[in-house]
Formats: structure tokens, sequence, C-alpha cells
């Protein structure tokens, strides 16, 4: 088998086996097959699609390029949240502390921004001090005893994705339905999630510009979570303008302080307990939606996500992000 006659294959539109997609991730990995071809290869999938079986094995290979997390012994359900991301989409930085704040322990390895908008580590880096580089130990250990983390994919995760993520920043490949559902995915699998709730944005602000390509990813990862054994929930979000009133990485995070307070833009603040509700349920801590939005609104109202956030930053950091606009 050769990283080349894959990458034709795929060129000419033919349906990959799950062998010769793990055979080319696994090559990745340990440097066989160059940047040059999965860049290569990365072009052919984004010019030819993948058919949800091809994104599974996809997903899977790449979930499965390092460790994976057990954590049965650290929490009774494993609940993640990913958002396609957008413009002033800073949702995790107050959702988090929202459901953890409720009783639900919440561990979220995020990445970084791809094209125009920052990701959930770069806006927490604008916190002097924070670290975005924990160490799979040191994930459990704080998942266990402060039920939230919040931190970047460490190195013995998924670190198929890792590399194939820096390289579609580069390459153009950006848009790939399939790339972006199978990084997304793999990296929730690989972290330990048993269920996942998928904020998909659309609008002139995301990645996915219509609706029809929104739907198409959120069916797309349904259907990995389907056949990977993973409970998922997709909600449709509009990006049509941004998302509250604040655009940049540490002006976002202020924002999403001054709304675990009580304040911030109205927008958001719905939004973030939309989302906080579907969590809940899903992780069974509420019966229902209305259940869940109540647990989410008392959660700030008598100050106890903002505490939550509180435990995970430094007296430095909190300073910081509690200085006026």
């Amino acid at each position: 088998m050769r990283a080349v006659d894959i990458i034709i294959k795929k060129r000419e539109k033919e349906e990959l086996t799950r062998e010769e997609i793990e055979f080319f991730i696994n090559g990745f990995v340990d440097g066989r097959v160059p940047d040059y071809q999965a860049s290569a290869f990365a072009m052919a999938v984004l010019l030819n699609g993948m058919t949800p079986h091809e994104t599974t094995d996809l997903t899977i290979a790449m979930a499965q390029s390092g460790q994976t997390l057990d954590l049965r012994d650290v929490v009774d359900i494993a609940v993640d949240k990913h958002s396609s991301g957008g413009v002033g989409d800073k949702t995790s930085l107050a959702v988090l502390p929202i459901v953890a704040a409720c009783g639900l322990p919440v561990g979220k390895m995020s990445g970084r921004g791809l094209g125009f908008s920052g990701g959930t580590l770069d806006k927490l880096e604008s916190i002097p001090g924070y670290r975005v580089d924990l160490s799979t130990d040191e994930f459990k250990k704080q998942l266990k005893e402060k039920g939230i983390v919040l931190t970047g994919q460490s190195l013995d995760l998924a670190p198929a994705d890792g590399k194939l993520y820096a390289l579609r920043d580069v390459t153009g490949t950006v848009p790939s339905i399939p790339l972006i559902a199978s990084s997304i995915m793999c990296k929730k699998i690989a972290a330990g999630a048993h269920a996942i709730l998928l904020d998909v944005k659309t609008g002139l602000g995301a990645f996915m510009e219509t609706l029809e390509d929104a739907r198409v990813l959120a069916n797309l990862m349904v259907d990995i979570g389907k056949l990977a054994g993973r409970e998922v929930v997709t909600l449709l979000s509009d990006m049509n303008q941004p998302l509250g009133n604040a655009v940049g990485n540490s002006l976002e995070v202020v924002e999403a302080v001054q709304t675990l307070q009580g304040g911030g833009p109205p927008d958001f603040r719905e939004h973030c307990f939309h989302v906080s509700a579907h969590m809940l349920v899903l992780g069974k801590r509420a019966r229902d939606l209305a259940e869940g939005r109540s647990m989410a609104e008392k959660a700030i109202a008598n100050g106890a996500a903002f505490e939550k956030l509180r435990v995970r930053l430094s007296p430095l950091a909190i300073t910081f992000v509690q200085l006026p606009i």
C-alpha cells in the first residue's frame, strides 16, 4: 500500500477503505507520509468529498492515532461541547462554568482559530498566566477535583488531527466538510466524551455560510456519533452578525466574564442559556430543556457560575478580565 495510490484514488472520486485511511493517517503521524502528501490528500477530500462511512473511518483513525481517555473513573458521564466558530463566538467561556456550577462536570479540549476568527485557545491565552497545555493526567485530576477543564489538545491525544489541523490552515482546505467533521469529532472521542453537544454556526460570519451547508455538517457529525457509539445533539445557530458586542480575543473574554456576572449582551446571554440547557439534559442533570434553562439562570443569579470560572483562573487573570473596556 502506498500513500500516493490513496491520494490518486480519492482524486478519482473513489471511496477509500478503512484500511487505506488507517494506513495513511498512521503514516502521517510517524513521518512515513510527508506534509506535501497529506496536503494533496486534504485537497482531494476538499474537492471530492467523503461518504459518512469514510468520514467516520477517518475520525476513528485520527482519534486512535494517540492515546484515548477513559473518564469513567472520573465522572459518571462525560459531556462535551463544540462550536464550529464564528465572529464573536465566545460561548464556551461562559457555558462551561454555567453547567459545571449546575453539577455537571465538563472537560473540554479546544482548538485554535482557523481562518478569520479566533479559537477558544486564542481567547484564553489573552489571560496572563493561563495554561492551555495541560497533560492528560492534569486534565483528569482537575476534572475530578474542580469539575471544569478548558485546555488545549495534548500532544498524546489525536496527534494526527493536530498535524492535519495546522496543514489545513495554510493549504486552503479549511472549508472541507468531512475534514471539519472528523477534526471536531476525533477530539471529542479521544477525550472520552460519551455525549456531545455541537453548536453549528451558519451565516456570513461562519465557515458554513449557508443553512444548507450547516445542516450537511450537522447531520454528518450526528452520523459519525452514531457509528462511533456516542450520543450527539446539534444546534444550528445564526451567525449573520457577530455574537454579542465584543470581537477580539481579550475583549471577548471580558464579555464572557460580564455575562457570568449577570450582565452581557442579551443575544449572547440567551444563546448561553440555550446551549447550557441542552448540555444539562444530555448530562442527565435536567429532565427537560425548561428545567435546564432554569438551572442555568440560577447559576448566574447566585454567582455560582462565576465562581466556577475563578477556580481555573489566577487572581491576576480575574483582575485582567474585569478591566473596563
